[in-house]
């Protein structure tokens, strides 16, 4: 009666919206901002494509994409910025290892795993870590200041992450290679 063509079973679309989330150079509506990418080293040759110079820009203004400075980053630590009341490091943490089991009595910390997975635990008392969670890419983690914590990386990568620390936490300039210096320099 009616007649049906073969219909592949998946529908095929023509026009398909394309997302392109980094920001051209074509689209930059201050002049000066392209003088001043190519003076912070953001524009190179497509031999260095993305790579973020890693280093602390504070206290001046400052954008950065987190999530590729952070999977960049291969230092145990890297201050990012360091700001009179705020500051942002960079961590890689090898397989197996955590960052230590640390106390900050005045300071507020904000960590964020852009890479792998571990085990954050938190508690008042280094004898007593009653708080306990998995965490993944895209977890947060609060730890009010007086609270003790560690995050352990429990995958098979190196767990990065960035950690916001209020007020700053380390020397302006900060980097730590390995733990070892990080120990040494506290």
């Amino acid at each position: 009666m009616y007649y049906f063509p073969y219909i592949y079973p998946y529908p095929y679309y023509v026009n398909v919206p394309m997302y392109n989330y980094g920001r051209q150079p074509v689209y930059w509506t201050i002049p000066n901002e392209i003088e001043y990418a190519k003076q912070l080293g953001f524009l190179q040759s497509s031999k260095g494509r993305g790579k973020i110079k890693l280093k602390d820009y504070g206290p001046e203004p400052f954008v950065v994409n987190i999530n590729a400075a952070a999977k960049q980053n291969n230092t145990y630590r890297t201050a990012l910025w360091t700001g009179k009341h705020l500051q942002v490091t960079l961590m890689s943490i090898n397989v197996g290892e955590d960052i230590g089991l640390e106390i900050h009595p005045n300071v507020d910390q904000f960590l964020r795993i852009e890479q792998g997975q571990g085990i954050v635990q938190m508690g008042k008392s280094k004898d007593n870590l009653n708080f306990e969670r998995k965490v993944y890419d895209d977890s947060a983690i609060m730890i009010p200041a007086g609270t003790w914590h560690n995050v352990i990386n429990t995958g098979n990568i190196p767990l990065k992450l960035y950690s916001i620390y209020a007020p700053p936490q380390h020397p302006h300039g900060t980097v730590h290679v390995t733990k070892v210096d990080a120990m040494v320099a506290e």
